[in-house]
């Protein structure tokens, strides 16, 4: 297990090198930069934008501005964020409590709706129920996040006035009236992203259930009696899960894309919105920092499905 590790984490790290060397060459390439107002503006003479760009490296060649820009991220230095006049490190880490409860809260909903929903629609093909929960997981997968946010303000907060549609990070409320606030302007964006996932993680749960549950040793096992809790549970919902969780390994970096258009929707203070806004203004070295971090999860999250393979499936071979 040790040397599989090892040799997981060194493909990791090739990886995330790769990785950075490609985005740091598309956004280096890329026209424009966070100067382009200044240039524009008569009352600033160019020797004094020259001198900035000279200060900040920007006149070195690119390969030499990716080795200072790669040694500065190890050692912790993100950057300094032009638009927003602070280190583009305090910047994302103020930003990323109010994404890690909307999503995280979002993958929870959304994995306590499509597993049990999956399972039983598997364990009673084309019943009823199955069709219910097909039809209703192809109209929320076909529904994009966006749509389903504007229908849930018209619905919720204009014409119902139950929930606010502009999240706040500063809430005035202390104590119990915070949580109770917290809560109430955290429903639509959670809900928005979890219905859009339960949908698309629901039909695979469904497909990979109802190809083990007819499995010879699953037979077997109820043959010999045990209860079919025990049988779904212990013998179906192991093997059953490989292909899930590739599935959702893969797609949680997605989720945090998809956070980008929800958190525009109802205002979250987030990294989507942080990304969305630092594109409009060309503040390159954000843009290049939460792309990075966005790359970095992407592999992060491959290498957790190939350990959780090996828990789930010890026949799957350390290599």
């Amino acid at each position: 297990m040790a040397v599989f590790l090892a040799r997981r984490l060194a493909i990791a790290m090739l990886s995330v090198i790769g990785a950075s060397v490609v985005l740091y060459a598309v956004l280096a390439l890329a026209p424009g930069d966070v100067f382009g107002e200044l240039v524009s503006n008569p009352g600033i003479p160019p020797d004094v934008i020259a001198n900035m760009r000279e200060k900040l490296g920007l006149d070195q060649p690119i390969h030499i501005r990716y080795v200072n820009w790669a040694l500065a991220m190890v050692q912790g230095d993100w950057g300094y964020s032009l638009v927003n006049r602070i280190d583009v490190g305090t910047l994302i880490w103020q930003r990323i409590p109010a994404t890690l409860l909307v999503v995280g809260s979002a993958q929870a909903l959304a994995l306590a709706i499509a597993l049990p929903v999956g399972v039983l629609a598997a364990m009673r093909p084309y019943s009823v129920f199955d069709q219910i929960a097909s039809t209703l997981a192809f109209i929320g997968f076909s529904l994009p996040t966006f749509f389903t946010g504007l229908l849930f303000i018209l619905l919720f907060s204009i014409t119902l006035d139950w929930l606010p549609f502009i999240y706040r990070a500063d809430l005035e409320q202390t104590g119990g009236a915070w949580v109770w606030a917290q809560l109430r302007q955290s429903i639509m964006p959670v809900t928005v992203l979890a219905l859009f996932q339960a949908a698309s993680w629901t039909r695979y749960v469904r497909s990979s259930v109802l190809e083990v549950i007819r499995l010879d040793y699953v037979v077997t096992a109820r043959s010999k009696g045990l209860p079919e809790r025990v049988v779904i549970v212990k013998h179906v919902l192991r093997n059953a899960l490989i292909p899930v969780v590739t599935m959702v390994a893969l797609e949680l970096p997605v989720v945090f894309g998809g956070a980008i258009v929800t958190e525009q929707i109802f205002r979250v203070p987030g990294i989507g919105s942080l990304l969305i806004s630092s594109i409009m203004a060309n503040d390159t070295p954000v843009i290049m920092a939460v792309t990075f971090v966005f790359a970095c999860l992407v592999i992060l999250f491959n290498l957790i499905a190939d350990v959780l393979y090996r828990w789930l499936d010890p026949r799957i071979k350390l290599h």
